[in-house]
């Protein structure tokens, strides 16, 4: 029976494990329906919409008005 000789540490263990082959070469985007801007799937965009609805205050809109105070 094969036994390891020595222990492999962590770091090596998971560079085996996440080497080039599991690794995503281009993450995903999508166009927002609102504003045509790329983001990432489900997560909200910068313009505040999400699946279509509105659910937070835009983002850059925000930093306006912290600017702006």
């Amino acid at each position: 029976m094969a036994v390891p000789k020595k222990k492999v540490s962590r770091s090596r263990r998971n560079m085996r494990r996440f080497s080039s082959f599991n690794r995503l070469t281009q993450p995903t985007v999508i166009k927002c329906p609102n504003c045509s801007e790329p983001t990432r799937p489900h997560c909200v965009c910068t313009c505040g919409f999400y699946a279509g609805k509105k659910v937070t205050a835009s983002r850059v809109r925000t930093r306006e008005v912290e600017a702006q105070a």
